[in-house]
């Protein structure tokens, strides 16, 4: 079923405190950046500058070690820029099991370190993504079993409260196409299955419309459960091709299925407005899926647009 293409309806520009308004930012991923390494993408500072100059405050780390892993380096380059951190990101394959999660937690510790150190309040989970053939047919399940689901939850609890504890970092868990947790119903369980003291919901419009799921109704049904935000959009032609042919993700973007607003769907107005009023202060995170790209001086002008859309998209938002 194709996503429908509606109007929002307009919001109050003084609905909102600018106090409690979702802060705005943008991550690696809106410059085409996947990999820690890779001549597909741009050099770290010209990332960084860029961000600075699409008037941009906040920014992610990206994939762990994009940016550098020397924290004092990292805050000098940061400062330069008047940029802060909001999140770092790691995948949790815990679905494997109780064995995984001291793997995970090496790993995690390591990232949480350098977000803390950055002033960063939140960790990204991502799960596990689909195995294909070099055919592009997907190997194994597409879900979890019942086993998985709770390797995964029990492991994503442990992690959340290991760091809670540990660095006082929130574990957000951030659905994903072509993973076994994409569906809005898929969501919903693992939000049933976590402690919310431990691990709540990257809420990330893009994923979750490339699977039909309204992300304003999950914030209405669900709102403490919201802890962060990815504003993206998806192109409703390219996603009903893409999903009528079972085109892989990573394929998907090079197709241009991630689009800069206002040519996709969801809208970010109500978004912005629900999540507010869940979560003031809530960040907001631009992350346009594009790799590769071919010009990469585009990113920078894509983002600068991106900001001018949210700043006059009816909901009350800061940059700073």
């Amino acid at each position: 079923m194709a996503i429908a293409r509606t109007s929002a309806p307009p919001v109050r520009e003084d609905a909102v405190p600018l106090t409690a308004a979702p802060r705005v930012g943008i991550a690696p991923d809106s410059w085409g950046v996947w990999n820690p390494i890779d001549p597909a993408q741009p050099e770290p500072e010209q990332y960084l500058r860029e961000v600075a100059e699409a008037g941009f405050h906040w920014t992610e780390l990206g994939p762990y070690g994009y940016l550098g892993t020397d924290a004092g380096r990292l805050a000098e380059q940061f400062a330069a820029h008047s940029l802060q951190l909001s999140a770092g990101t790691q995948a949790m394959p815990l679905e494997q099991g109780p064995a995984t999660v001291e793997t995970v937690w090496a790993e995690t510790r390591e990232i949480a370190a350098l977000v803390r150190a950055l002033g960063g309040e939140h960790l990204i989970a991502l799960p596990s993504m689909w195995e294909r053939e070099a055919d592009g047919r997907v190997r194994g399940p597409r879900t979890l079993d019942t086993q998985g689901w709770e390797h995964l939850s029990s492991g994503l609890d442990a992690i959340g409260r290991r760091l809670r504890e540990e660095f006082d970092l929130a574990l957000q868990f951030h659905s994903h196409a072509d993973s076994p947790v994409g569906t809005r119903s898929e969501v919903l369980r693992l939000l049933e299955s976590t402690d919310p003291e431990a691990v709540n919901l990257c809420l990330d419009t893009g994923h979750l419309a490339y699977y039909q799921a309204d992300s304003a109704g999950l914030l209405r049904e669900v709102p403490e459960r919201i802890g962060y935000l990815h504003l993206k959009q998806v192109a409703p032609e390219v996603l009903a091709d893409v999903l009528k042919n079972d085109v892989p993700f990573a394929e998907a973007v090079g197709r241009g299925v991630m689009v800069e607003p206002p040519h996709g769907v969801p809208g970010y107005g109500p978004v912005l407005e629900l999540a507010a009023a869940a979560h003031p202060g809530i960040f907001a995170i631009v992350e346009q899926d594009m790799y590769p790209v071919a010009d990469l001086s585009e990113p920078a002008r894509i983002a600068r647009r991106t900001r001018e859309h949210i700043a006059g998209c009816g909901a009350a938002v800061r940059f700073r």
